[in-house]
Parts: C-alpha cells; sequence; structure tokens
C-alpha cells in the first residue's frame, strides 16, 4: 500500500486492524543451586498466568525465550515441557507455542525453593483488596517483628478469571517501612512477592513455607463460598530480606477442593 492509500485510509475513519501484544515474559535472575528448567518454568508461568488479557497467545520461539532467560535450547524445552504438561501451553509443530485459553483447575503447585515459585503459586487470579492499614502487632507475630509496634495488614480476596469463584484469600503483615513504599493499586495487579521484589525493590533471600490441613472459620466459610468447617488449606509464608529481617508474614487459606501441594527434594 502507497504511503497516499495508508493516508487515506486513516482520514477515512475506517478502524485498522489492531494485533494483540507481544507475550513479554518476566526477567529472571537464575539461582545456580537449582535446576534451570525449573526457574524458568516457574518464571514463565508466573508471566503466563499474570499476561495482560489482551496479550497475545502465542509465546516467543524456543530460541527467543532462552536467549532472554540465558539458558540453553534444551533446558528452554525441557521447562515449556513442564508446562505442556501442566496444560498451560499447547505446541504445535512449524506453527509455534501457545497459551492454552483454560488451565487445569487443581494443579499441584511445585516448590523446590524458587521465589519465581512463589510468584507463580499466587499468580494469574483476579484480586480484590478488601482492606488494608496499620494494626497493632498481634501476638501471633511477634516473633517475626520483634522490633515493631505495629504492622500494616493487607486483606486480598482472589477469585477465578473465568468462573469468578472465590479461591482463596490472604492475609500479609508487613513492615511498616515497606508498606509506605507499597501501592495497593499493585496489589490488584500482582502477588505481594511479586511487589515486594521487583516494585519495592525488596532484596529477598528466602521464603518459608508452611502448608498445613486446617477447616474453614466463619470468615474463610464466607469469604470462600464454603460450607463452615469444610477442608481449607492454610498456607504461611514468611519472607526474609538479605538483611535477615522478616518484611512480610503471608497467611493464605485455599480452597481445599481447587489447590494440592508437592515439594520435589531434588538429591544433587
Amino acid at each position: 500500500m502507497t504511503e497516499s492509500h495508508e493516508q487515506a485510509g486513516a482520514d477515512s475513519g475506517v478502524d485498522q486492524p489492531r494485533h494483540p501484544p507481544a507475550f513479554a515474559p518476566d526477567s529472571l535472575v537464575l539461582n545456580r543451586k537449582l535446576p534451570l528448567w525449573y526457574q524458568v518454568s516457574q518464571s514463565l508461568r508466573a508471566s503466563i498466568l499474570g499476561r495482560p488479557q489482551d496479550a497475545s497467545a502465542r509465546l516467543p520461539t524456543e530460541e527467543q525465550l532462552a536467549a532472554h532467560y540465558g539458558v540453553s535450547v534444551l533446558t528452554m524445552r525441557q521447562a515449556l515441557k513442564e508446562l505442556e504438561t501442566e496444560g498451560l501451553i499447547s505446541r504445535h509443530r512449524r506453527r509455534g507455542t501457545f497459551i492454552e485459553p483454560r488451565a487445569r483447575r487443581v494443579s499441584p503447585v511445585r516448590l523446590l525453593g524458587s521465589v519465581d515459585a512463589i510468584v507463580a503459586q499466587q499468580s494469574g487470579e483476579a484480586t480484590t483488596v478488601l482492606g488494608h492499614g496499620p494494626v497493632p502487632l498481634p501476638g501471633d507475630l511477634a516473633e517475626f517483628f520483634p522490633d515493631c509496634a505495629e504492622v500494616t495488614r493487607y486483606r486480598r480476596l482472589r477469585r477465578d478469571n473465568e468462573s469468578d469463584e472465590p479461591t482463596n484469600w490472604a492475609e500479609n503483615a508487613v513492615r511498616p517501612d515497606i508498606a509506605a513504599r507499597i501501592d495497593v493499586a499493585d496489589l490488584e495487579r500482582w502477588p505481594m512477592t511479586k511487589v515486594l521484589r521487583d516494585v519495592v525493590g525488596v532484596r529477598i533471600s528466602r521464603i518459608t513455607d508452611t502448608v498445613e490441613a486446617r477447616l474453614a472459620d466463619p470468615v474463610t466459610a464466607e469469604l470462600l463460598q464454603v460450607p463452615l468447617l469444610s477442608p481449607i488449606l492454610h498456607y504461611t509464608g514468611v519472607t526474609y530480606d538479605e538483611e535477615g529481617r522478616v518484611v512480610d508474614v503471608a497467611r493464605i487459606r485455599y480452597r481445599g477442593d481447587r489447590f494440592s501441594f508437592s515439594v520435589t527434594v531434588e538429591a544433587h
């Protein structure tokens, strides 16, 4: 099409076809103590689940993704195979790799110590901030914040993007000096771990996870729309910075019929 034709089309008021923005995976700092394919798969999983609604469903090529993450094509291929097994992507010879419109409703989360695994675990659902603000330091959190008289509490509810069904709700207790740098609007877009690390700039050294079976209390039953005393998975995540301080204590209640957790211990 000539320049005059392009200009005529623009002046005619005819809407030009719009292409969805290309899929852009998050950046990743690799930990050489963990399997590279696992870290890449978890980072890419979080990017897929947290992508904008109008983003392209087509992933970059294996070579492009390998270059983005700084790994070999073989490592990238293994990471993609993991996501394909999980049902997040489908791969087609000569056509490329595409994000599946529907992910599995019940999917185990495999934790090998990667912060990106935590981000992936918490991504991909619509989030509503129920409330936030400073509260006196609860007694059961005193061991984590010995130098704080109060913490900032955030309460959030997550829903399935397709069914609008509530899946889990979270309470985060954050150090006041860190909370002062958090934009609440970011918590409706991304998980707390991602906001702390990638937006606020906290240098996370480790996260200690505990998962246990509990019965739904009245608040949990109402928020998750499950019967009182029905089984839930209660997750506690304690996030430490490089100075060894606790910056966040997350307590998340998951519907027992929607989630399962598995942990893989590598021998080397």
